[in-house]
């Protein structure tokens, strides 16, 4: 069993990727301890991506990028400034604001910071922002876009967890919505004391009106998307493939703004983005079917258990070793790294499967704007032209967000089990 710890983490240490990392780690197992199973390693790599589920990730990839190509973040920037434009900082109230509904519609946060900060990074310096202030908030902002749903990390947790996708769904809503609230809070704050300008601009009631029918058919994807798995009407691979056929409709025939010619491309980039993430799923569940082999989540639990800690301090550690493993590792293979393991523990203590999938992603979430990996600080960095380590000091005050509400999701269950309880019983 120490060959397959230790050959990881020094893999991972000299910066090889994680699949690859999975990959020989397993190979190596297999070599030393039970050779007489190599021979299955095909079928065991085939099973780890032979799942009706995982279908999803590319229709939800695809649906993203339509939506993204169809000119989508401006309308929502401009439905934002309805609300909150003429307050003092409105910008980055709009900020938060728009990734509050772009993530409901990419479902990707990487896509968020990219879409969103290509925009609002260079109009927020050009109106006196600080550039750390205008690249945190853009970053921390788009933590929402793989909580709220639909998300394609939640896909990943329900195949890694064998959970209902439209429960998952609806358990991130509430904590996804607070994140931003939080973070609402947390920017009027800063631009009372910073004194941040005010946006001065003035829409006549058709302004108003033409500006709302710009973003409406927008602002409503995610309703079919999640109320089609929601209602039973389709499956969660279904209800994607609805979201790909509603993102092209309005793209192409309503909005007009997405070429017929570019959605050969975006295809290639749907298939090329999920194929990743395939690879590591597929390594991924040969390293875990040989720590089911071993028995090493039941004796880890065993052991959690016979040390008789609180639940507290037991759920504390879960939290901070999830937070950690954001910090170093992508989200997809700490989903599945991280489950098998954690999962039994959690449930031990009471914790549910949903509460769990909501709580894992959301702290893997804060991982994407942490160096040294953070994702979304490599494409601010690439937009703003900041070093990283500046971008995330303009995002910690907004981290308190994802902090409180990570701690509620730990101790009030109710945060993430009453609404799937309540349509999905």
């Amino acid at each position: 069993m120490s060959i397959l710890l230790l050959s990881l983490l020094v893999l991972l240490v000299i910066g090889v990727p994680i699949a690859y990392s999975l990959g020989i780690s397993s190979f190596l197992y297999f070599i030393f301890i039970h050779p007489e199973l190599i021979a299955i390693l095909p079928q065991r790599l085939f099973a780890g991506m032979n799942s009706y589920t995982m279908i999803a990730l590319p229709l939800f990839c695809l649906m993203g990028f339509l939506m993204n190509e169809g000119g989508i973040t401006r309308r929502l920037i401009d439905f934002s400034l309805l609300f909150v434009g003429r307050l003092r900082g409105g910008l980055g109230l709009v900020n938060v604001l728009a990734s509050m509904i772009f993530g409901g519609i990419s479902g990707s946060s990487v896509s968020d910071t990219a879409s969103i900060g290509a925009v609002l990074i260079p109009e927020m310096e050009n109106k006196g922002y600080s550039p750390e202030f205008a690249s945190g908030i853009t970053v921390a902002s788009s933590t929402m876009g793989m909580i709220i749903p639909p998300s394609v990390p939640m896909v990943v947790y329900a195949l890694a967890a064998e959970e209902s996708v439209g429960k998952l769904f609806l358990g991130s809503l509430f904590p996804g919505l607070m994140i931003g609230i939080l973070m609402l809070v947390i920017t009027v704050g800063i631009s009372s004391f910073r004194k941040f300008p005010r946006e001065e601009f003035s829409l006549d009631t058709k302004q108003k009106i033409e500006t709302f029918n710009r973003a409406i058919l927008a602002l409503i994807m995610p309703l079919f998307v999640i109320g089609s798995v929601v209602f039973g009407i389709a499956t969660a691979t279904e209800s994607a493939g609805i979201g790909v056929l509603y993102a092209f409709i309005v793209g192409t025939l309503v909005f007009r703004t997405l070429k017929v010619k570019k959605i050969p491309k975006l295809m290639k980039d749907a298939i090329m983005t999920s194929a990743n993430v395939m690879i590591i799923i597929a390594l991924s569940k040969l390293y875990i079917w040989i720590l089911a082999i071993e028995h090493i989540p039941q004796q880890l639990s065993m052991f959690i258990n016979q040390l008789n800690m609180p639940g507290v301090w037991i759920i504390l550690a879960v939290n901070l070793v999830i937070l950690m493993a954001g910090t170093f590792i992508d989200v997809s293979p700490a989903i599945l790294l991280l489950t098998p393991v954690l999962l039994p523990i959690v449930e031990s203590f009471g914790m549910n499967p949903v509460q769990f999938g909501v709580l894992l992603i959301s702290g893997l979430a804060v991982g994407l704007v942490t160096p040294p990996v953070g994702m979304c600080l490599n494409v601010a960095s690439a937009i703003s032209g900041l070093r990283i380590g500046k971008i995330f000091y303009g995002a910690m005050p907004f981290l308190a967000a994802n902090l409180v509400t990570l701690l509620l999701i730990s101790f009030v269950p109710q945060l993430t089990l009453w609404l799937p309880e309540l349509l999905m019983k």
